[in-house]
């Protein structure tokens, strides 16, 4: 009898291992992972300050050689479609779970895990550069989480003089004697200063980007990795948009709303005839 109920106990530990290991292997085949590969080109970007020797270089269509310092930028708003053309969202109300700052100078946010993806093919992605406006503003209050990695000392990507977030943050140097690059992008408001009640859409500088997979993602029997990437090339040489720097465009403090937007077209698409910017597939893992 005691053996019956050693092999009884045995029997039932290794039922809740295996069902546990069950539940744990279909949580990570529920996932999808999007890695953020950015690039000049085909090069992967190195950060580096105004006299380094290891940061990546890259020639701009107007003969610019530069290098960036700092490269940040905000994705939400993501969606999945399938094969069926059912589009399934990510937390897309939810800037706590379904929002992130892609820093280049931190390896681990290169990489967003999506939790519980319903199994199945998928064939796009689409996803925000930036915040769409009616979630566009600093509120510690709804999304912690959000407000506190955005806004933390190393990130700054609340905008001061508006009521949102910067979108994308880029520091850097260009030309032979190493002008300061300095680009922020980010919806803007119109009105009296410091009396929110007066405030009005003024540039909206959020981007939707729309991106077909080079191999469909099979979500349910694995755990699919979305490669995608960013090449700021184009920052400067894009689909839109050749810029040239200078005083008018290089720093935050010059340039104009109207300056702005021609950097925010080249990174994000123009809406109409670009609508990815920057970004592409590379490759996805199934």
């Amino acid at each position: 009898m005691k053996k019956i109920k050693n092999y009884s106990l045995l029997f039932a530990l290794l039922f809740i291992v295996f069902s546990c290991q069950n539940e744990d292997d279909s949580a990570v085949a529920n996932q999808v992972t999007l890695e953020f590969q950015n690039t000049f080109k085909n090069n992967t970007i190195v950060l580096g300050d105004a006299t380094s020797t290891t940061s990546t270089t890259n020639t701009s269509a107007e003969g610019q050689v530069h290098h960036f310092s700092e490269l940040k930028y905000v994705i939400s708003n993501i969606r999945l479609i399938k094969t069926d053309g059912a589009e399934i969202p990510y937390n897309i109300n939810d800037l706590d779970k379904g929002a992130t700052v892609i820093d280049q100078s931190k390896p681990s946010t290169l990489n967003y895990v999506l939790h519980t993806i319903p199994a199945g093919e998928y064939k796009r992605i689409k996803f925000g550069l930036g915040i769409k406006a009616d979630l566009n503003k600093l509120d510690q209050v709804r999304f912690p989480q959000f407000y506190a990695a955005a806004g933390a000392n190393d990130t700054k990507m609340h905008w001061e003089w508006g009521t949102g977030y910067r979108f994308t943050k880029i520091e850097g140097f260009y030309e032979s004697d190493n002008k300061q690059l300095s680009i922020h992008t980010g919806s803007t408001v119109e009105g009296t200063n410091g009396d929110t009640s007066t405030y009005t859409q003024g540039v909206d500088a959020y981007r939707e980007i729309t991106l077909d997979l080079v191999t469909n993602a099979k979500v349910g029997g694995s755990a699919p990795k979305i490669i995608i990437k960013a090449d700021f090339d184009k920052l400067l040489s894009g689909r839109t948009n050749t810029i040239k720097l200078g005083t008018a465009n290089a720093t935050p403090s010059i340039h104009t709303a109207a300056n702005m937007v021609q950097f925010v077209d080249n990174l994000g698409g123009n809406g109409t005839s670009d609508l990815s910017g920057i970004f592409s597939i590379f490759k996805v893992e199934n």
